[in-house]
């Protein structure tokens, strides 16, 4: 399935969004830290990973990778480029 960018942000921060353990806290257009502002913690992550992937299909995250995701907006361009990725130029 292709997504636009558009869909896919307003996808990936209403999943981060219904995840979050501090989900009061969410500001949908601002960059928020995962674990500091919205309350995740390693379940949570790792809940957050699998939502994201089972949603647009894709491959499990690398370790390495989501350990150095640590905001919306950087859960945004890893989703974003994995969707890109895998499209058909």
């Amino acid at each position: 399935m292709s997504y636009s960018s558009e869909e896919v942000r307003e996808t990936v921060l209403a999943i981060i969004e219904q995840l979050a353990p501090e989900r009061e806290r969410f500001e949908a257009g601002k960059d928020m830290r995962l674990v500091e502002d919205l309350g995740f913690h390693s379940l949570a992550l790792l809940e957050l990973a699998f939502a994201i992937e089972d949603d647009f299909d894709l491959p499990p995250i690398d370790e390495q990778t989501g350990r150095a995701i640590q905001t919306t907006e950087q859960v945004l361009t890893y989703v974003l480029g994995q969707v890109e990725a895998r499209t058909p130029s």
